[in-house]
């Protein structure tokens, strides 16, 4: 099950970032035009991207520490380190000023 959610969040990465579906990032896509070119979305994708391939590349360590040591208690450690230093990332900084254009 974690292989599959770690596809997922691959694929959700890649298709932000490279994809520019910018409207599966909550909020940017209900701004108005004229507000979202105060944003530098490129950058935001790029935090969107990191942090969902370092999700998936927890899942995937987790799913294949407790296949090697026939725990599958492992797997569901590895998603919840995931989720705990992934969505944090993505919330902070993608919410960060930095991506406010002619705000420094």
């Amino acid at each position: 099950m974690n292989v599959v959610v770690a596809l997922i969040f691959i694929a959700l990465g890649i298709m932000i970032k490279y994809g520019k579906m910018y409207y599966l990032i909550a909020g940017y896509n209900t701004l108005p035009p004229e507000e979202q070119k105060k944003y530098d979305i490129d950058g935001i994708a790029t935090i969107f991207r990191n942090g969902m391939f370092f999700m998936a590349l927890m899942l995937l360590i987790g799913f294949g520490v407790s296949q090697y040591l026939d725990n599958p208690k492992i797997q569901v450690y590895g998603l919840f380190v995931a989720i705990a230093i992934g969505l944090p990332y993505i919330l902070i900084m993608s919410n960060s000023k930095k991506f406010k254009k002619g705000k420094k």
